[in-house]
């Protein structure tokens, strides 16, 4: 366990899910939640039920945000999506993200730290490696709600009702979709009951949906680790199509890339 884990766990900081909030927080405003952002990680859907969406990165050059490599197929919440907690204004109408909904949260959202099964990976973003005792506590009425934490420091007890253990692999017969991922800073505040532990990660199956987060190809998820830059105050972006186009403008959003784009900077 390397000291920096165990020196949060032992704090009981929020988790991976809820870091690096504050900052990217103050620099947004309402109306330009992509204020500082010069890397997108942008998610689109045909509608708020569908449970399957196409990824777009982009990075912001002198000429406006453009296109960075192809774009390619995700898996979402087997549901579709939800409005989330994050960087964006609320938005009372449609569907609001709940705990156990089976539905991606939707909106703006800071990009956190990457984790998985290997000790270190090829990312330029912090990266912590899961234990077997690492759990992202998924019960609402825990004060460790929506927090990845280390059951070997707050004590089996505490970590009792998550469904969530982080090494999958080890609690379910070899699962690889925890092997690479990161944090998508959904309820940064942590309410009770409105969502926790989302993430993007691998698919244990091609299209297979997800419990809210976002799945890919390992191949793509390698890459986004090591495209994504901390410098660059990333940020994660899920909407349905009509919502993007919408609030495009309002919030400067990149046009749309075609599903043939170019692999720009590639």
């Amino acid at each position: 366990m390397s000291s920096l884990f165990r020196s949060l766990a032992r704090c009981l900081l929020p988790s991976l899910a809820a870091m690096a909030v504050a900052g990217t927080a103050a620099a947004a405003t309402p109306a330009a939640p992509l204020h500082d952002a010069r890397q997108l990680v942008v998610v689109t859907t045909p509608s708020w039920d569908t449970p399957a969406g196409r990824l777009q990165a982009y990075e912001r050059t002198a000429q406006g945000w453009k296109p960075h490599g192809a774009g390619f197929e995700v898996a979402l919440g087997r549901n579709g999506s939800a409005w989330g907690l994050g960087l964006h204004p609320a938005q009372p109408d449609g569907p609001q993200k709940r705990e156990g909904d089976g539905r991606s949260p939707a909106g703006v959202f800071g990009i956190g730290e990457a984790f998985g099964y290997a000790p270190r990976v090829d990312s330029a973003l912090p990266y912590q490696p899961m234990l077997a005792s690492s759990y992202c506590m998924d019960v609402p009425d825990s004060p460790l709600y929506n927090r990845i934490v280390d059951a070997e420091v707050v004590g089996s007890e505490a970590v009792e009702g998550s469904t969530e253990p982080m090494r999958l692999d080890l609690h379910n017969q070899g699962d690889r979709r925890y092997r690479e991922g990161f944090v998508i800073e959904h309820n940064p505040r942590a309410e009770p009951g409105r969502g926790s532990c989302i993430f993007a990660h691998l698919w244990r199956q091609s299209g297979e949906a997800t419990a809210g987060c976002t799945a890919m190809e390992p191949e793509r998820m390698s890459a986004l680790l090591g495209w994504l830059d901390p410098a660059a105050h990333p940020l994660f972006v899920l909407l349905p199509e009509a919502e993007y186009q919408r609030l495009q403008q309002h919030w400067a959003l990149p046009a749309p890339a075609p599903a043939s784009a170019a692999k720009a900077g590639h």
